[in-house]
């Protein structure tokens, strides 16, 4: 059984990150909300509580049995987790005259202490907390601190409970996965055995032993996930495979037929669907971009219905769930706030007698890519940008048109070609272009017009969790936005977002 880290957020804007962290070390964790933790096993070799937004003296606050886990495996509590395991033992936690926010430095490491060692003196930590830990219980031995917290780190004495006040998950804490390599390997004994080759057996693995002889259904989007979930999928049941790919009229140019083409040799059961009509009729007169994204995933789920009851004996439908959509598709009291809903998170209509299988729910998109990589995917199929589900739809601010469809992915075409001829794709992580509901004035020749506006927006990322938008040269963009402008009837204007997320997101709706 694969050995694992639990990690239970209390709602931290950081709980993904630490996930992040634990995943590049080669062991493998699952996140929980802090109310709703699994029923342990024993492949469990450790628990990580995460930070919070509330002060552990909330009335409201994360209150988390942690019965099951001390005394019984390694324990570290993350800012809030630290302070919730202090006062659970008697400590005081007050909030404090002078707070962290952003840098600060540790002092007095005791170097001897199994989770700091390799920290160096002086080490940078990220802080982010208006709380701090005033008095300790006595058996709680201080084991690093900082110029304004006394209490950064400390050791459980008798027991492999630790506490520290930083965030060694974020880029900042410039020692952070020294430390938590420390608390998994050193201390939580993990063999760190958890690669891409070990992924593609064990699932291969599962999956042959869940779906026997039945039959799934998959819908290929031409992306990253659909693509590995399809050929993990393959491997593992080979014909009782089936894919569809539908076109639901909000693609990129040509993508329908390109997407074909592609799968052709891959050994791959595929039939294409062009159900663009009857996307874009129950699309007619929506501008609520939730509304926008159940309609199409509830129409995607019937053409799927039709389609699936084509074939005989189908009793799964598969999907290319990864680990990020499933985070953001949760939602308990405080934690993981639901950000936007997911069309492929979720249960089924009573009327689809199909159950669901999701091979790819526990990762992350760059895990996603070497697991494609271990099973000999093409690297440009892999390197392709992420692409929503719900397509251009989200992309279209306002009611959706087949003329707005037909605008946007004429601009969006000149912009992904602009980048590949020059070089600058596969240093974005993802780009695209937004049709936005507003129009300007412009003058083209002696003529004075009054028409649509677009944003480009191009980020870098690793997971899509966290992005920053990319910095692409002024002549490139100079050259883009006057092909757009003089090529594509209906735009006059072009602009260029440079949010990050957060606090944007990376799409607009």
């Amino acid at each position: 059984m694969q050995e694992k880290i639990l990690i239970l957020d209390c709602g931290s804007q950081y709980t993904q990150l630490i996930a992040r962290r634990v995943r590049e070390l080669n062991v493998y964790c699952e996140i929980h909300p802090y109310n709703a933790i699994p029923e342990l096993e024993d492949s469990v070799k450790g628990l990580i509580v995460s930070g919070s937004p509330f002060s552990v003296n909330d009335v409201d606050s994360p209150e988390i049995d942690l019965s099951a886990f001390r005394n019984k495996m390694p324990v570290l509590g993350v800012c809030y987790g630290a302070q919730y395991l202090a006062k659970l033992d008697g400590g005081r936690v007050e909030a404090s005259d002078t707070r962290e926010y952003g840098r600060a430095h540790l002092e007095e490491i005791q170097s001897q202490s199994p989770l700091m060692q390799g920290m160096p003196a002086n080490s940078q930590v990220w802080m982010s907390h208006g709380d701090t830990i005033l008095k300790t219980p006595e058996n709680f031995e201080i084991i690093a601190s900082t110029r304004d917290v006394r209490v950064a780190a400390y050791h459980i004495q008798g027991e492999d409970t630790y506490g520290i006040q930083f965030h060694p998950e974020v880029y900042h804490s410039t020692d952070g996965l020294q430390l938590i390599r420390n608390f998994l390997v050193d201390i939580c004994q993990c063999s760190q055995d958890w690669t891409p080759i070990s992924f593609v057996e064990d699932t291969i693995e599962q999956m042959r032993a869940k779906l026997g002889n039945d039959r799934v259904v998959l819908g290929l989007s031409g992306g990253v996930d659909s693509t590995v979930t399809a050929v993990l999928l393959s491997e593992a049941i080979g014909d009782n495979l089936h894919c569809i790919f539908v076109n639901n009229g909000l693609l990129r140019k040509n993508e329908f037929e390109g997407v074909l083409e592609q799968y052709k040799g891959m050994g791959l059961n595929v039939k294409g669907v062009d159900a663009s009509d009857r996307f874009l009729s129950a699309l007619a007169g929506v501008s609520d971009p939730e509304q926008k994204r159940k309609i199409i995933g509830r129409v995607f789920i019937e053409v799927f219905d039709d389609e699936a009851s084509a074939i005989k004996e189908v009793k799964w439908l598969a999907q290319g769930t990864i680990y990020p959509d499933v985070i953001e598709s949760v939602s308990v009291k405080g934690p993981s706030a639901t950000i936007k809903s997911h069309h492929n998170v979720g249960g089924l209509p009573d009327f689809m007698k199909l159950k669901v299988v999701e091979p790819m729910n526990t990762l992350f998109k760059d895990e996603v890519r070497r697991v494609g990589s271990a099973l000999g995917i093409h690297p440009d199929l892999l390197g392709r940008h992420p692409f929503p589900g719900p397509g251009l739809a989200i992309r279209i601010l306002g009611d959706i048109t087949a003329e707005k469809v037909r605008i946007l992915q004429e601009v969006d075409a000149l912009f992904i070609n602009g980048l590949r001829e020059h070089n600058l794709y596969d240093s974005v992580w993802q780009a695209g272009a937004i049709l936005l509901p507003v129009q300007s004035v412009g003058v083209m020749g002696d003529e004075r017009t009054y028409e649509q506006v677009v944003a480009l927006r191009a980020v870098e990322s690793t997971d899509g969790m966290t992005a920053d938008w990319v910095h692409l040269p002024y002549n490139f963009l100079a050259e883009v936005s006057n092909k757009i402008i003089n090529r594509v009837k209906g735009v006059n204007r072009v602009v260029y977002d440079i949010s990050s997320k957060p606090p944007a997101t990376i799409e607009w709706e």
